[in-house]
């Protein structure tokens, strides 16, 4: 068996747990047994973290799959994919890694599963280097069901660093294949809104002074349009630990989403946690892309899976984005071009990623 498995090297290019990812989730979804090896070789502390590994088992149940060298720390993994089934799967990272990542693994498989799957993944759900639960559900959602799919995302608790202890609810049917996406046409923004959250043992003060902040330092740059960032404190019994952070939305005319968010955290001033979101935000907007640098990257493994040509239009590709697209093209059979966007206005560093796609139809349907 060994002779067919698909060697991946973990330490290149991005050279963090998004190979794992990527990699894990198409071998489970094209059948194609799998070693990476050096795992994590770009980190500062090599191998696979809590998170890495939670992600790993949760797509190796949900296929009945077969897993080698899955403990903490490990530098090489080998996986044998079965058959996707749906049904319920919780996944726990016992930290505060994030569930959002351990959606990104199990998302793409269970689109392709034999019937509906409901997702307990439990972790931390506003965690540092990876997206807040806020934007899965802002921003992630509602565009990657361009690709014709739907999902509910329940939070059920929030959890914060360093213990976590948060949890949420993905349910999700199984679709026959996906449709390719067109994001071309960034439009004007029409709207920005957002939430400025705190929990656990911190006052409200702190998001409206996030909040206000953050509009203050929007305002210099977009004067006429009327800016929605509600300060919120979470619940205490849905809400473990203590945490802070916020997220804003730019809505455009033509229906794109882009996003800048920041997480306080102890010693960190509450009005740097709202400028950084906000200048986050105006760069995403600056560049003239239909997409921020945090989608960029999460929407490769759907352009490589559907069926026909997708064409995003982004700012600079990302590292994560060009790790995304030399691993799915490693893995799939997809195409993706990337070229510089012949825009209207040249002071804007734009790009169009295309793909075609493999066009996966799900055999279980």
């Amino acid at each position: 068996m060994d002779g067919d498995r698909v060697e991946i090297d973990g330490g290149i290019m991005e050279g963090g747990g998004q190979i794992l990812r990527v990699s894990t989730a198409l071998s489970c979804l094209l059948g194609l047994p799998l070693r990476v090896r050096r795992i994590r070789a770009g980190r500062s502390q090599p191998g696979l973290r809590p998170q890495h590994l939670s992600g790993l088992e949760i797509v190796r149940d949900l296929c009945d799959g077969k897993l080698n060298g899955g403990e903490i720390g490990s530098t090489e993994i080998t996986f044998t994919p079965g058959k996707i089934k749906g049904g319920t799967h919780i996944a726990d990272t016992k930290t505060a890694g994030s569930v959002c990542l351990l959606m990104q693994v199990a998302m793409p498989c269970v689109l392709f599963a034999a019937s509906p799957s409901e997702l307990h993944l439990k972790g931390g759900t506003n965690a540092e280097m990876a997206p807040q639960i806020d934007y899965t559900v802002m921003v992630f959602k509602p565009i990657v069901e361009k690709f014709n799919f739907t999902f509910n995302c329940d939070i059920r608790k929030r959890g914060y660093y360093p213990q976590g202890g948060g949890e949420v609810v993905v349910q999700m049917s199984p679709v026959k294949e996906l449709s390719p996406i067109n994001l071309t046409e960034r439009g004007t923004v029409t709207k920005i809104y957002g939430r400025a959250f705190v929990a656990g043992a911190l006052p409200i003060k702190l998001a409206k002074d996030m909040s206000s902040a953050a509009v203050r330092c929007i305002r210099k740059e977009i004067r006429d349009l009327y800016i929605n960032i509600q300060p919120v404190r979470e619940p205490d019994d849905q809400a473990i630990g203590t945490g802070s952070g916020i997220i804003i939305v730019a809505e455009t005319s033509t229906g794109c989403l882009l996003a800048g968010s920041s997480l306080g955290k102890r010693g960190k001033n509450s009005d740097k946690v709202g400028i950084e979101a906000a200048e986050m935000l105006l760069k995403n907007l600056k560049h003239g892309g239909t997409v921020d640098d945090s989608l960029q990257d999460q929407l490769i493994i759907f352009m490589a899976l559907a069926k026909g040509v997708s064409r995003v239009k982004s700012g600079p590709i990302t590292l994560h984005t060009q790790t995304a697209i030399h691993f799915a093209e490693q893995l799939t059979k997809a195409k993706f071009t990337v070229t510089k966007s012949e825009d209207e206005d040249p002071s804007n560093d734009t790009y169009i990623i295309e793909c075609q796609g493999v066009g996966m139809i799900n055999p279980n349907l």
